[in-house]
């Protein structure tokens, strides 16, 4: 094997594979989320999974006193009301708007803003891509209080991963990064969650879809999302993440037998095309 692959290939396991991972632990939010009780409020499914997701991120992670004291506190605080500004937001935006819509507009302003000036074709044709994709039915519905919901989350989203990495990029750990970030955003929601009520996590459905958000799709992919950081610029990385809806679409085929019209298999065609375009370079 020629040295020139082997490189190639090192960084693409270090940095667009492990967003791509991340991004199929949170294609499964929607679904996971589905079947929470219904007595259990939006807000609170999505704050439920941080609080625990983030405890265990910040207590899993080694080296989170040197961030705590070498690091900028101001860039963490921003990180972590970012971060709990992107779960508050994007699940009442969805439960308002539906999850089309709400999520095409949450994960394409990230990309937009940030991947635009230094990689416009393949950022324009994934954000088409993803759109064609998630809103191809035709059955969408446009709620104002849910899009700005919805671009709430998008902005908090873009915001959280240029702090996260600016951190890694000078030099603190990705883990011990990812741990103060979201150990803090689970001090912050932690009210939030009190207030909205946490009865419904006594039924076992509940408990199941907490452990769930909380393992896979806050512990796990975020610190993949994070791995990925390292070798990958914030404006690739959040056009990489509108692999999340195909991961949806496909497991709604799969496991929900749900149908596809032939835009959306062609906005999926298109993504796919813009994203290995991205994780080539």
């Amino acid at each position: 094997m020629s040295t020139s692959v082997m490189p190639s290939r090192a960084r693409s396991t270090r940095g667009p594979l492990p967003i791509l991972a991340a991004c199929v632990l949170w294609g499964t939010t929607g679904t996971a989320s589905s079947m929470a009780p219904a007595s259990a409020p939006t807000a609170a499914v999505g704050a439920a999974g941080l609080v625990a997701g983030g405890c265990l991120l910040f207590l899993t992670a080694g080296g989170t006193r040197a961030v705590l004291r070498t690091a900028d506190w101001r860039l963490l605080l921003l990180g972590a009301v970012t971060v709990a500004g992107y779960v508050l937001a994007f699940y009442p935006a969805v439960a308002r708007t539906g999850v089309a819509v709400g999520t095409t507009v949450a994960l394409a302003v990230a990309p937009i803003l940030l991947g635009l000036r230094s990689r416009p074709l393949p950022t324009s044709a994934a954000v088409a891509g993803c759109t064609a994709l998630v809103l191809g039915g035709g059955d969408a519905r446009v709620d104002l209080v849910g899009v700005a919901l919805a671009l709430v989350a998008g902005l908090s989203y873009a915001v959280y991963s240029v702090v996260c990495a600016h951190l890694i990029g000078s030099g603190h750990p990705s883990r011990a990064v990812v741990g103060v970030v979201f150990g803090g955003a689970s001090a912050l929601t932690l009210p939030v969650l009190s207030v909205v009520g946490v009865g419904w996590l006594a039924s076992p459905s509940g408990l199941a879809v907490t452990a769930h958000l909380a393992v896979f799709t806050t512990f796990a992919a975020y610190l993949l999302f994070a791995r990925g950081l390292r070798h990958t610029g914030a404006a690739a990385a959040t056009t990489l993440t509108l692999a999340e809806p195909a991961v949806a679409a496909v497991l709604g085929v799969v496991v929900l037998h749900e149908r596809l019209p032939l835009v959306s298999w062609c906005g999926m065609g298109v993504l796919a095309a813009a994203l290995v375009a991205l994780a080539r370079k």
